[in-house]
């Protein structure tokens, strides 16, 4: 146990963001608040926030207040994400941090970069960023990049000489369920049979691939008798919709929100449609075979290189799901290769990344 550590995350999630980033910040505050960590997360004042969820966790949450967004199409990459330009963020982050002190900040937020990192180093003892884009330079004393095909050269001129790196699916932010499951799930998939299938597009979804998803599997001949279960998070503007589609479809299935046990319907499932975001990690360790669409342009290179190690399949972007899964559905029914792809996936991750994140931080190991 540590006593008085405090933990202060920066990280946001809205309808154009999604989800992801805060996900795996509540795993990691999860697992620091096991050892006496006192987390509080700083969020800005978004559609689709998730600070509700995130205060229902026992976590601080202080809430950065809305701001006038400036001209998105003027600005680079996703620095739209922030509804705000990065000093404003700074300013309004400093004054809400001032009186912690935290010994760590954590930092998840494609829109931030080593200017923002630089306005904050005076606010906390040490700075963590959690990245997936290799794509700006960063001012921090340990990175995270839990994307498989990630190098450390990958991010050669953009950390300080000194920074610690932990890269690939070794330190993916699973929830300890994960790992505690494996084993059964894993077990379980020696018959190569596919009767379950998950359909899990995100929290978010805003523009209703699950949708597209349901019509297309509901259209392949060799699925009559299998069930589909279809995750949504809460704050998704087409759950209504998917409910009614899922009335109306010959194949068995089921609409479930806001699930809190993700790790035994992945156990339970024989095949996974989904993203390529942090889920991904949670069907490699279970072992679980996926085909992945890919839902932004940040989530590609973790597709294709899922896809190259044979641990995915992947079947293009979001517009092209009507055209492309049926046909890719119909090669994944041969058990021969379901085993084969269960077992690359298994082989990337085996869901004790945030034991080896704290221990990081920590100092331990």
């Amino acid at each position: 146990m540590v006593d008085n550590l405090r933990v202060v995350f920066r990280v946001d999630a809205s309808l154009e963001i999604g989800s992801g980033h805060v996900m795996r910040c509540l795993t990691l505050a999860a697992a620091l608040a096991e050892k006496g960590a006192q987390c509080t997360f700083v969020m800005r004042e978004l559609p689709g926030s998730l600070a509700v969820m995130v205060g229902g966790r026992g976590h601080e949450v202080r809430m950065l207040p809305e701001r006038e967004a400036p001209n998105s199409e003027s600005l680079p990459g996703h620095a739209g994400w922030l509804r705000t330009d990065w000093e404003t963020d700074a300013a309004d982050t400093i004054a809400e941090i001032r009186d912690a002190r935290p010994d760590w900040l954590v930092v998840d937020h494609y829109a931030l970069d080593a200017r923002w990192e630089q306005a904050l180093a005076d606010s906390a003892e040490s700075l963590l960023v959690i990245d997936d884009l290799a794509d700006r330079p960063h001012v921090c004393d340990v990175l995270l990049d839990q994307n498989l095909g990630r190098s450390q050269s990958d991010y050669d001129g953009l950390l300080p000489t000194d920074a610690g790196q932990l890269i690939g699916p070794r330190y993916a932010l699973l929830r300890p369920e994960f790992a505690q499951k494996r084993a059964r799930s894993l077990a379980r998939r020696r018959s190569g049979d596919v009767k379950t299938i998950l359909v899990s597009m995100g929290g978010v979804d805003s523009e209703n691939v699950t949708g597209d998803v349901l019509r297309a599997l509901d259209s392949v001949e060799e699925l009559a008798s299998c069930h589909v279960t279809v995750v949504m998070g809460g704050g998704s503007p087409h759950a209504e919709e998917i409910s009614g589609l899922v009335q109306r479809m010959r194949l068995r299935a089921r609409v479930m929100v806001n699930v809190g046990d993700m790790a035994s319907l992945m156990s339970d499932a024989d095949l996974a449609i989904g993203a390529a975001g942090g889920t991904a990690w949670e069907r490699c360790c279970l072992g679980l075979p996926s085909l992945l669409i890919v839902m932004a342009a940040n989530q590609k290179p973790g597709t294709d290189a899922l896809d190259r190690a044979g641990a995915a399949l992947a079947i293009g972007e979001r517009r092209h799901v009507s055209k492309t899964l049926a046909g890719a559905v119909g090669s994944l029914l041969d058990p021969v290769e379901l085993r084969a792809m269960s077992d690359r996936a298994a082989s990337l991750c085996d869901g004790e990344g945030v034991r080896r994140v704290v221990a990081q931080m920590l100092g331990e190991s």
